[in-house]
């Protein structure tokens, strides 16, 4: 089986997004890019993350080319295709629709550093334009919003994308955004949110990286 390892880890995390409540049913998607291989493992389309097994995780390359995989891949195929182009450093990418971000996204709002845990993120979450799911327009957007900034992204009446390293790394800042996304939220209920200078939070970026380093 092509790509083993990153199709098992597609249907643990899989899981974990139905664990922690930041998508419903087949909502979002996953994907692991091997750039040895210079394929993806991404999600299959319609099928819930219980019933997802390796098998049924579809192998792709960059050209939309199916490689192995019976099933038909994520919709938003084009959104990770254009991450891992053009990111580098980037090998996994996970899509959620979590409850919180998605409101802020619903306003056509960024989230601002109201906590300093957005560093996972950036300096903060921008929103991205909206296009319908699965278009290569939508994928534009997020790419335009993105740049190289940024680790995650609101989409406008959507969700959310986070990037890392892995895919532990790319579900860890989708965790902190909505964690940052829900105190937006409820700041703004009781009154105006401090919010943090770029000084501040470039501080704790240049944390963040020292830390990881040691790891």
């Amino acid at each position: 089986m092509l790509l083993e390892k990153e199709r098992q880890l597609i249907t643990k995390y899989g899981n974990k997004l139905i664990e922690l409540g930041i998508t419903r049913q087949t909502g979002g998607n996953l994907s692991i890019f091997n750039r040895n291989e210079s394929l993806m493992a991404i999600s299959p389309s319609a099928i819930p993350y219980s019933k997802i097994s390796a098998e049924k995780v579809v192998v792709m390359d960059l050209n939309k080319k199916k490689i192995e995989g019976d099933n038909k891949p994520s919709s938003e195929y084009e959104l990770h295709r254009i991450i891992y182009e053009k990111r580098k450093a980037i090998n996994s990418v996970v899509h959620t629709h979590p409850t919180y971000a998605t409101t802020i996204a619903c306003l056509k709002e960024e989230i601002p550093p109201i906590h300093y845990l957005i560093a996972f993120a950036g300096l903060k979450v921008p929103c991205a334009s909206y296009a319908r799911f699965g278009t290569k327009k939508l994928a534009k957007n997020v790419y335009k919003a993105m740049g190289s900034k940024y680790n995650a992204v609101l989409l406008a009446n959507h969700g959310l994308i986070s990037v890392g390293k892995d895919i532990k790394h790319a579900l860890t800042i989708s965790e902190m955004v909505e964690f940052c996304a829900e105190l937006y939220y409820r700041a703004k209920a009781v009154g105006k949110p401090e919010i943090l200078s770029k000084k501040q939070i470039k501080r704790v970026i240049e944390n963040l990286q020292d830390y990881q380093k040691k790891q």
